[in-house]
């Protein structure tokens, strides 16, 4: 980064404050943040383009959602905020060099040291240095940084607007990827680079359960394992499985889905790191089970248990980034769907409408999906006008998202609208999906 486009230096009064010096012992770089911009008055866009960072990333690492852990990332942490080395655990940096020992150096009667390195001549294009230097990203941490970048690009890129445009990309990256594990790595890079394949292969196993090809999901979700399997990921084996158990409630097969969702929570508790945030999910995926099974009692002992896991989360528990999309919303409106399922509807409305008023506006399949459900369990209770109303704000973000997943909800939905076709909030209903959704519309009736 160009001297002028960075901060002056910390004052020596942050650099030398307890709390500051104890933030940067333990990496908690939410709070460093937050003293850099209180007491050094330097923003999060500023810290973001000082490090390296996009401002997103630093907002959620201000905000207690996300932890940056990677060696190369926390020094670049230091060197664009010059906090000394030793502060953070790393060696001593470059410009951490007294200044009065740059200015000695200077004035001695000699040619400066970078001239005495300078070649005589610049080099021109060399083909072999180009390919050194390629040959060196695929084997550093910032590519891994690169890669997991994307990723949570494609996580949000398919809540907006789903994952059938992006399959072409993520599997073309997966297989990138995978090539990359045919060379020699070294261990850290290697198990990273497994890391990321296994994610990128259940995102493609994901997008094709979005669209209900269900085979071809599951072969996708089994590279997934196995490519954890690899470097014993137990915890994202844990999330690949119960990401298996979801689409078994959705194919009609309770049993399979309890099984694999037994299978996620045996591999999540022989992890040593496993957070109360993964298991909090687990236990809504095992409590989707029990109520597709119809057991009652299991499914409100499943939920409790999510929510028990839930309130034992610290802002400093190590989450993988995967479940961080498993906040407070998504667990009540997961625990209205849960009662949704077991036909409970009077429970179900309110928890549903209660995270529906909070959810994310970015998330369009989230509102749709979410919608669709409310509807359902106000029309399970007689109330038309209120389910058709709720229905009909749903079909413009269904508009928005390809995803199959979606489309039959809202064909539910209409299935379950029958008996009241021609009531006149039905047939406006009807007129606004064919306005909206005309491709849905056509396949519901004759």
């Amino acid at each position: 980064m160009p001297d002028a486009d960075r901060p002056q230096e910390l004052p020596a009064r942050l650099l030398t404050d307890p709390e500051m010096i104890e933030a940067c012992q333990v990496r908690d770089f939410s709070r460093v943040f937050r003293l850099v911009k209180t007491k050094a008055g330097i923003y999060p866009s500023m810290i973001a383009r000082c490090c390296e960072l996009t401002p997103s990333r630093v907002g959620e690492v201000i905000a207690g959602q996300r932890q940056l852990q990677h060696m190369d990332v926390i020094e670049r942490i230091a060197d664009g905020l010059r906090i000394p080395g030793h502060m953070l655990g790393l060696a001593r940096r470059v410009w951490e060099t007294p200044q009065a020992l740059v200015v000695t150096e200077r004035e001695v009667p000699q040619a400066p040291e970078p001239e005495q390195r300078t070649p005589a001549s610049p080099p021109g294009p060399d083909v072999d240095g180009i390919l050194a230097m390629a040959t060196r990203t695929c084997r550093s941490a910032t590519t891994l940084e690169a890669f997991r970048s994307s990723i949570e690009d494609y996580w949000r890129r398919d809540d907006q607007h789903g994952g059938e445009a992006l399959r072409p990309a993520i599997v073309g990256q997966l297989r990138y990827v995978v090539g990359l594990l045919k060379g020699n790595r070294p261990p850290s890079i290697r198990n990273g680079l497994y890391g990321i394949a296994a994610e990128l292969a259940r995102l493609t196993g994901w997008t094709y359960f979005d669209a209900r090809q269900y085979n071809q999901a599951r072969v996708y979700f089994t590279e997934a394992l196995q490519l954890a399997k690899e470097i014993d990921d137990r915890q994202f084996m844990a999330n690949v499985l119960a990401c298996m158990s979801l689409q078994g409630t959705y194919q009609d097969k309770p049993a399979d889905s309890l099984a694999l969702v037994a299978a996620a929570q045996d591999q999540a508790r022989s992890a040593l790191d496993t957070t109360p945030r993964v298991l909090s999910m687990l236990s809504m995926r095992e409590a989707f089970a029990h109520a597709a099974l119809g057991n009652r009692d299991s499914t409100h002992r499943a939920v409790g248990e999510a929510h028990r896991h839930f309130e034992q989360i610290r802002t400093s528990d190590p989450d993988p980034s995967w479940v961080t999309y498993f906040d407070e919303t998504k667990l009540i409106v997961d625990t209205g769907i849960a009662h949704g399922r077991l036909g409970e509807a009077a429970t179900a409305e309110a928890l549903i409408a209660d995270a529906s008023r909070r959810e994310d506006r970015t998330n369009q399949r989230g509102r749709a999906f979410h919608a669709f459900w409310l509807a359902r369990t106000q029309l399970d209770q007689g109330k038309l006008d209120q389910a058709c109303h709720t229905a009909t704000q749903a079909l413009e973000p269904a508009s928005a998202v390809a995803s199959e997943r979606v489309s039959n909800h809202l064909r539910e939905f209409c299935d379950q609208l029958a008996p009241h076709r021609r009531e006149p909030v039905a047939l406006a209903f009807e007129a606004r999906l064919r306005d909206l959704l005309p491709s849905v519309s056509g396949s519901l009736h004759p």
